[in-house]
């Protein structure tokens, strides 16, 4: 190694009792869990990126969709590791998220026979990144966006569809990114790891921390 090089610290102090190897081996949460998405991408059939996300209304009754991750934010970026998503802030998802600021997420892969849990507090990103990534929509799915008052009760997909007209004859080629559509980071606390064990004796690896900022992560094997 020349003089003058050097070596990037390890992004995280992690606390373990086994060595962790194959495809659990890594000592960053957030690059292990882009390293198992790109597999994904090229196993699944359709949207390896798809997961499920869990809120709670008002009465504390859970809720449960399929929304799609657009994005791990990795250790060096400014919310210091994440995962993020898009939505109408008006969405039943959206006001939950809101009340309460807490979401867990869950990806799970048939191909791969793999999943990854995901707890943690919630921010809006509500900003530049946001107008990136609408921008980059197609544009009926940016009219779309506009035209949904999502969640909310639709007398008829025609009415939808005018909506979207409407929309179409308001902002024919470039419609800026609607107020009330934006994304959501979920900055964990919590990450699991799992992969299918013969005789269900699976593997599961628990990554924890005791906030989003902490730099140290206790990791440990659970039980299948």
């Amino acid at each position: 190694m020349p003089a003058d090089a050097t070596v990037a610290p390890a992004p995280f102090v992690l606390e373990e009792t086994e060595t962790r190897e194959g495809k659990f081996a890594g000592s960053d949460p957030f690059a292990l869990a882009q390293a198992w998405l790109e597999e994904a991408f090229a196993a699944e059939i359709n949207d390896g990126n798809a997961m499920s996300l869990a809120t709670v209304d008002a009465d504390g009754m859970p809720n449960s969709r399929m929304v799609l991750l657009k994005e791990i934010e990795g250790a060096a970026a400014p919310s210091g590791g994440a995962f993020m998503f898009y939505t109408n802030y008006g969405s039943a998802k959206g006001r939950e998220l809101a009340a309460t600021g807490k979401a867990a997420l869950l990806l799970h892969w048939k191909s791969l026979r793999r999943q990854v849990r995901v707890r943690g507090v919630v921010e809006k990103e509500d900003g530049p990144q946001a107008d990136a990534y609408y921008a980059s929509r197609g544009l009926q799915s940016r009219l779309g966006a506009w035209a949904s008052e999502q969640s909310r009760p639709l007398s008829s997909r025609g009415h939808l569809m005018g909506e979207v007209a409407k929309i179409a004859a308001r902002h024919p080629l470039n419609p800026p990114r609607p107020p009330f559509w934006g994304g959501f980071r979920v900055r964990p606390v919590e990450i699991e790891f799992w992969a299918d064990g013969a005789h269900r004796l699976h593997d599961r690896f628990q990554w924890r921390r005791e906030s989003p900022e902490a730099r140290t992560w206790t990791v440990r094997r659970l039980n299948p």
